[in-house]
């Protein structure tokens, strides 16, 4: 045998071996995206907060659903920031979908199924921590748990897909904790996360993966 041959055949048995324990099929453009909804959301929230603070209104979770909707920016930007995510999660289905059937593959198997647990664990306990900054108004505190949490969620669903989403998850962890030591910039360290790192990570991933 070869080396050639050889060296063919281990790559082929490192894939086979990839594909029954890792979702490969994550779109890089999935990545770039959500990114770019990120980086819009970010832009209608400072809208948001800034037309806030020259009304001076300042809502606690409390006053959440008691509050007009014009006088209610902590309202307006968890509706944003759930569009955001409703857009990224359905463009990153679809385009997830579409890649997978490219090459053949199921979009719902043993790796993805675990991916998503270990994904939304993490993320589901970082929500509620987040309702609990909310509930006693610490607001400045708000985009490094998210942060946080996010990085964790992907750090911990990595070992079922590709190692890039590993990075994804460090960048946005270490970003919320430099954000603990600025509060008041969580504006802009929610768009350098969720905007800007799901950029790069996106086309990094799309250039070495989906192309």
């Amino acid at each position: 045998m070869s080396t050639d041959k050889y060296l063919e055949d281990i790559k082929e048995i490192k894939s086979l071996m990839n594909k029954s324990t890792r979702f490969i099929s994550l779109s890089g453009m999935s990545g770039v995206m959500a990114g770019i909804y990120a980086l819009i959301g970010s832009a209608i929230g400072y809208t948001i907060i800034k037309n806030a603070q020259r009304s001076g209104q300042r809502d606690t979770l409390d006053r959440l659903f008691s509050t007009a909707w014009d006088q209610n920016p902590s309202l307006q930007i968890l509706v944003v920031a759930f569009a955001v995510l409703v857009m990224a999660v359905v463009t990153a289905f679809f385009l997830t979908k579409a890649k997978a059937a490219k090459h053949n593959q199921k979009v719902w198997t043993k790796p993805s199924i675990r991916l998503v647990i270990h994904f939304m664990v993490p993320l589901t306990i970082g929500a509620f921590f987040t309702l609990a900054l909310l509930q006693y108004n610490l607001i400045g505190l708000v985009a490094p748990a998210m942060l946080v949490f996010y990085g964790l969620a992907c750090i911990n669903a990595a070992q079922y897909t590709l190692g890039t989403v590993r990075y994804l998850g460090l960048s946005c962890a270490i970003l919320g904790l430099i954000n603990t030591q600025f509060i008041g910039y969580g504006l802009y360290f929610w768009a350098a996360g969720f905007g800007i790192c799901h950029i790069i990570y996106g086309a990094v991933m799309y250039h070495k993966y989906d192309k």
